[in-house]
């Protein structure tokens, strides 16, 4: 009921800002399905509910609350709204359907469930924050140095399974949380592993997945365990989003234009020393440099403003260009999906695999960067199946593809409460459900899976034997006995002593 309220709310806010009513009648069967296909998925306990969860906030439900608070109508920048909205909500109609049937299909305790206790996961922590520094550098280092390819692929393969650093930070947040009955939520591990990736993705990178991952798989490990945030983490983590959206964002998006594969560390410490000097003006070069590009394309335009994150929390603008380009010119066809079906095959048996990014090729249709084949434009998978076969991939092509993944992922992780591995899928699943096309599905439920099973594997057996190394050894205290001389003993070791000695 609080989400037919909230949906209400919205249908109700939409109208009175200028938006159609059919539109808004769209809106609110979309977010009444959304939140039914979420609950019979789990919830954010299960990677299947949390897909839905996260497509139905980030994809759509976000940019209209944001129109809401603009006052303004969705179609002032849609070419084919309508249409879209239909999209969206036979999009999540075909979600609940696939949701329904993986879990009539899927195992209800998940593969990975009892492979570790709470008392390990201190341990597993500590393995996976030192293992997720240590390996990659070696790696980095024989990928720079060696011409042995041997190495090259082994180097290649760890850093393709590399996730344990966010697996770092959930099983410490996990064990936090447990063991200290909910009073506390970090640990000198997890804010190691944070800074670590921070440092590396978020700084030197320019990446904002590399921002938001830290904080991201705080929330989604504390969210799982009905951690009670305290009012001053409320406010820290406020804080935190309002600086990351008016600084941190502009500098990521800015900074990619300076970054070079052949750049050194120093050299990259000296750029990003640059920029971080400097954040306001990097923030207004930034803004001037989208509305520039605003001006030439007018595919990214959603609000009448820019609003720096959030332009970037809805797919509606974007995937509006591409449902009038398969309008007017009809559906592309399945070929990307047998693409992706051969692109599962390993790369030391098929070395000349080609590398396709769907997203470059769909924003050439939609008229941006034609002489661009590198950068990926992001689509929403829902837009991806109405683009290849209209209506026939919404309703058919799509839902099968869920079906598998929702199957496969629950499977292996089962409920989040019960154990943590299923929380590094749900940390992918929450950047890739909204934006990344059905390419991402074919790779999470395969490679995602492995990464999954790989780190679980590893964190409950392997690496908390490295983490004995680096902790410190435990206290043994034992009972002494203190008695007068002659005196029998009234107890012995902390238990009463027996009546004849």
């Amino acid at each position: 009921m609080p989400a037919v309220f909230f949906a209400s709310a919205l249908a109700v806010g939409l109208v009175m800002s200028g938006t159609g009513l059919l539109f808004s009648c769209l809106a609110f069967v979309f977010v009444v399905i959304a939140t039914l296909a979420s609950n019979i998925g789990g919830g954010v306990t299960r990677p299947s509910g949390s897909y839905v969860f996260f497509f139905a906030t980030q994809a759509v439900i976000i940019g209209l609350c944001v129109k809401v608070v603009l006052w303004e109508p969705v179609e002032l920048y849609l070419l084919s709204p309508v249409t879209t909205m239909a999209m969206y909500t036979g999009g999540v109609l075909a979600m609940l359907g696939a949701v329904y049937l993986s879990r009539r299909f899927s195992r209800d305790e998940g593969f990975l469930q009892d492979i570790c206790t709470t008392k390990d996961l201190r341990l597993g922590a500590t393995g996976c924050v030192i293992f997720g520094i240590v390996v990659p550098t070696i790696a980095e280092i024989i990928m720079e140095t060696s011409t042995n390819p041997v190495l090259l692929a082994l180097a290649t393969a760890s850093n393709q399974l590399n996730k344990f650093l966010p697996f770092g930070i959930i099983l410490g947040v996990t064990y936090e949380i447990k063991s200290s009955g909910g009073k506390r939520s970090t640990n000198l591990w997890v804010w190691f592993a944070g800074i670590a990736i921070w440092v590396h993705s978020f700084i030197l990178g320019f990446s904002k997945e590399g921002l938001f991952l830290p904080p991201a798989c705080w929330l989604i490990a504390a969210a799982a365990l009905r951690y009670q945030f305290r009012k001053t983490q409320v406010i820290a983590f406020a804080l935190f989003i309002f600086v990351s959206l008016h600084y941190f964002v502009p500098y990521c998006q800015y900074g990619r234009n300076f970054r070079g594969d052949g750049d050194t560390l120093s050299e990259q410490i000296k750029i990003s020393t640059g920029l971080l000097s400097n954040l306001e003006d990097v923030r207004e070069k930034d803004r001037e440099n989208n509305e520039a590009i605003d001006r030439q394309t007018n595919i990214f335009v959603f609000f009448s403003k820019p609003m720096g994150l959030f332009d970037r929390l809805q797919m509606i603008g974007i995937d509006d260009k591409l449902v009038t380009v398969t309008d007017d010119k009809g559906p592309y066809g399945l070929s990307p999906i047998v693409f992706y079906l051969a692109s599962l095959i390993p790369k030391f048996i098929w070395k000349n695999k080609p590398f396709i990014i769907m997203g470059n090729t769909f924003s050439h249709e939609i008229g941006y960067a034609s002489d661009d084949l590198t950068t990926g434009i992001s689509f929403s998978p829902v837009v991806e199946g109405y683009h290849e076969a209209k209506w026939f991939g919404v309703f058919v092509v799509c839902p099968l593809v869920w079906f598998a993944a929702f199957m496969i992922l629950d499977s292996l992780c089962g409920d989040v409460r019960k154990s943590p591995w299923g929380l590094l899928a749900i940390a992918q699943i929450a950047h890739i459900a909204p934006e990344g096309l059905l390419q991402a599905l074919f790779y999470t439920m395969t490679y995602g899976a492995l990464i999954v099973f790989v780190a679980a594997m590893a964190a409950a057996y392997l690496l908390p034997m490295l983490a004995h190394f680096v902790s410190p050894p435990k206290k043994v205290f034992r009972p002494v006995e203190v008695k007068a001389p002659g005196a029998r003993p009234a107890f012995i070791n902390g238990r009463p002593a027996p009546t004849q000695l």
